[in-house]
């Protein structure tokens, strides 16, 4: 599979989050301001990347019978290294993110691509595989957040940059406050 066709993929024709309808529930939880989608969406860029291309090069000397643990654990391992990084560097965003950052590992997103693609694809295949898929899953969070913090409360960027101060506001209600039901996160516990 050639280069720009795996970046279709990933943005359109097989994009995890639109097209897969897999990862929605910390897709919905997380997108109620910028400051997370692109955070999560990063994380799970890096995440992506980093597993698929040591599931790729392990392949051949994974048994196929634990070869779905052997996943989960080296996924658990570089979301380990992302929650600890978060955590020291950018403890509010860690904060923000709450759950969702320990819940990547079993993030159907990555364990379907190393089931699907990693484990029959070279490495350089599947390191570009894992950036594709990643930034397809981070361009839908941001377009996400843009449409339910922009109607949710007015305003887009909050936490990162607001653009409020700018004098870019929604105005619904004369409160600037927005359809508050857009911003409300969903409950880790109802999904």
């Amino acid at each position: 599979m050639k280069i720009g066709e795996q970046f279709k993929e990933g943005l359109i024709t097989n994009n995890p989050v639109l097209i897969q309808n897999i990862g929605l529930c910390s897709t919905m939880a997380i997108t109620t301001t910028f400051f997370n989608g692109i955070g999560m969406g990063i994380s799970v860029l890096i995440i992506l990347t980093c597993c698929n291309v040591v599931i790729s090069a392990l392949r051949k000397v994974i048994p196929n019978d634990i070869r779905i643990a052997v996943f989960v654990v080296v996924i658990a391992g570089f979301v380990t290294i992302v929650d600890l990084l978060l955590k020291a560097y950018v403890p509010a965003l860690s904060k923000s993110l709450g759950v969702f950052i320990p819940l990547i590992v079993v993030n159907c997103i990555i364990i379907g691509r190393a089931e699907a693609f990693c484990q029959h694809e070279p490495v350089f295949p599947s390191f570009i595989d894992g950036i594709a898929q990643g930034i397809g899953y981070t361009v839908t969070l941001i377009a996400m957040c843009l449409v339910r913090e922009l109607l949710g409360s007015g305003s887009f960027g909050t936490g990162v940059f607001d653009l409020s101060e700018k004098g870019l506001r929604i105005v619904f209600d004369g409160s600037g406050s927005g359809i508050q039901l857009l911003i409300q996160a969903s409950a880790p516990q109802s999904c």
